[in-house]
């Protein structure tokens, strides 16, 4: 009986520590592969809760964002990297921050566009082993070990989504995006489609489970599909900045309030044309 009781706590020390020194690409692996020792998922815990304080701390002073979602895997010679590209130019010169995932691809064309346009451009990354090297045309880039608090912090700091051509990791940031908005998570919550002939049969699913009563006829309108930047621009501005109550400023203002968690301001952080935060700027 005791030497159970001392082999349980060696169990429980050795998963533990393979927790604290696993490499960060590892972190999601070793979370979802089932029920360790209760001193193991302490210490992932205190990990999880670091990736959200290192989130805080990076993005919390970025100003109202609009984050653009695609592949890490269009090259810059691809049509839709240029309107990725042209897009992120226009959200900028909207007075919104641009993040992106950080990565290459449509994300890179995206921060590239805001840089080029003047504006602010951020990046949320994921540790991978491959694919996720953050782009060149980054102010702030905060790097996450887990997926699903990344998922949460692009939701948290944006006011819209635009969704560009991409696989599975696109489809799932849609999804989510979708599912809080048709639950009530999150309200007056814009998310364009662009590249309607990747998406069409998407689109046309969308319309298969409202045939089918599986959502609302309502829900369809969750998405609005463009391939114009004006028509998304418009969209954003009537959806995104006139129900929160956002107002461009000449010069963003410089927090001078105590910065409890350390929290980090954009380098630019008198960029001109800025969107600043109403009364009302909540997005809940």
């Amino acid at each position: 009986m005791v030497h159970d009781k001392h082999d349980a706590v060696l169990q429980s020390v050795a998963e533990a520590t393979s927790t604290l020194t696993a490499l960060p690409e590892c972190a999601d692996e070793i979370f979802l592969e089932g029920p360790r020792s209760r001193f193991a998922e302490f210490f992932t815990l205190l990990r999880v809760m670091r990736d959200f304080l290192r989130g805080f701390r990076t993005l919390h002073f970025v100003g109202p964002c609009v984050t653009v979602f695609g592949s890490a895997r269009i090259p810059p010679d691809d049509p839709y990297y240029e309107l990725a590209r042209k897009m992120g130019a226009a959200i900028a010169q909207l007075g919104f921050t641009v993040m992106t995932g950080g990565g290459p691809g449509i994300m890179e064309a995206a921060n590239r566009g805001a840089k080029e346009a003047g504006g602010r451009s951020v990046g949320c990354n994921i540790e991978l082993p491959y694919e996720q090297a953050a782009n060149a045309y980054l102010d702030l880039c905060v790097r996450m070990h887990y997926f699903f608090v990344r998922k949460a912090l692009l939701v948290k700091y944006s006011y819209a989504f635009v969704v560009m051509p991409g696989g599975a990791g696109t489809l799932d940031e849609l999804w989510n995006a979708l599912t809080l908005i048709q639950t009530g998570k999150i309200k007056n919550f814009p998310v364009v489609i662009m590249g309607t002939d990747y998406w069409k049969e998407l689109i046309d699913f969308m319309n298969k489970m409202a045939q089918r009563r599986m959502i609302a006829d309502a829900d369809i309108s969750l998405i609005y599909a463009t391939d114009s930047v004006d028509e998304a621009i418009a969209h954003i501005r009537s959806k995104a900045i006139e129900p929160f109550g956002l107002k461009r400023v000449a010069r963003a203002r410089r927090r001078r309030a105590f910065r409890w968690l350390g929290e980090r301001g954009l380098c630019n952080d008198t960029i001109n044309k800025a969107v600043s935060r109403g009364e009302n700027g909540s997005k809940v």
